[in-house]
């Protein structure tokens, strides 16, 4: 039973909506990591931020492990940042040069 001018409410008609997959693209750096030291929104704990790294989520995800491991702490990778907790810039510095990058220290 429908009136006539009444809006509709609720309908299954349309079925589940799935939005479509966007797979970002990340520019291309210019082939320098940096590492930079962040306490900012941190509550004082400094944490090391590695940017620059031309790799797929794969093996960004990899190399993070693999620096927590060599550091003894934790870390994260968000938005192709490798973020290494404790400032250990000196140690990761050293390392990523060993593995053939070439590094940069910024920030304070």
């Amino acid at each position: 039973m429908t009136k006539t001018g009444s809006t509709l409410v609720y309908s299954t008609d349309g079925g589940r909506i799935i939005p479509e997959k966007v797979i970002p693209v990340r520019a291309k750096g210019d082939g320098i990591v940096r590492i930079h030291r962040q306490t900012s929104g941190r509550k004082g704990k400094g944490v090391s931020l590695i940017t620059g790294l031309d790799l797929d989520d794969e093996a960004l995800a990899k190399l993070a492990a693999e620096l927590k491991k060599k550091c003894g702490c934790g870390g994260t990778v968000i938005d192709a940042t490798i973020e290494i907790q404790g400032d250990k810039r000196d140690f990761l510095k050293t390392y990523l040069e060993g593995k053939g990058f070439t590094v940069k220290l910024a920030g304070g």
